[in-house]
């Protein structure tokens, strides 16, 4: 019988290998990342990992379907936040942008290594990517209705704000000259540039 003892280390050595594997992933990409180079990082030892994961690919599953759903729901919850559109694309912006720079080593996982992912996984995260995408579209698109924001093509006004956050992963750094709120705030007013934002 396993005790609630047991249960919470294997969890926390769950959790020791998603962190190592984030880091890994980060530095060397997917396929240049061995499982050995991963369980070394948590201090385990290689077999250990098959112990608490099926895979590296699982891993990266794991770490990319956890950082889509966190960023579906922070945007859901800040497109909820307001009828007006303004202020809630404002506010959606800010949160996306600002969750993406302060995890911007997950953020360049969960947006870089999707390639990786098995068939299956890569269209479980796809449809979450979709879900993300059309509430920025959705709010885009209410504001067009509203005649607050004026642009000729909703689509691609929400294509290009999410690209506003997605590439943070690439480029941001904690010892940059600018602090996550400080883009945050910059962006979610380009964002309004970008809508034509009355």
């Amino acid at each position: 019988m396993t005790s609630t003892a047991d249960h919470s280390r294997a969890d926390a050595t769950r959790a020791r290998l998603l962190e190592a594997a984030v880091d890994a992933f980060a530095e060397r990409g997917f396929h240049g990342t061995t499982t050995r180079d991963i369980a070394g990082a948590a201090g385990l030892s290689p077999a250990a990992l098959y112990v608490h994961h099926k895979s590296k690919e699982e891993l990266l599953y794991l770490i990319a379907r956890s950082g889509h759903d966190h960023v579906l729901r922070l945007v859901q919850e800040a497109i909820a936040s307001s009828d007006d559109p303004a202020t809630a694309l404002r506010r959606a912006v800010h949160d996306f942008v600002v969750s993406h720079a302060r995890d911007h080593t997950r953020t360049r996982v969960v947006n870089y290594e999707l390639a990786a992912l098995s068939p299956e996984h890569l269209a479980e995260i796809r449809t979450v990517r979709h879900r993300i995408e059309q509430a920025f579209r959705q709010v885009v698109e209410a504001g067009v209705a509203a005649g607050v924001f004026d642009t000729p093509d909703p689509r691609m006004a929400g294509a290009a704000l999410l690209s506003l956050g997605v590439d943070l992963g690439r480029w941001y750094r904690d010892d940059g000259g600018w602090s996550p709120e400080y883009i945050a705030t910059q962006y979610a007013e380009m964002a309004l540039r970008i809508v034509g934002a009355r």
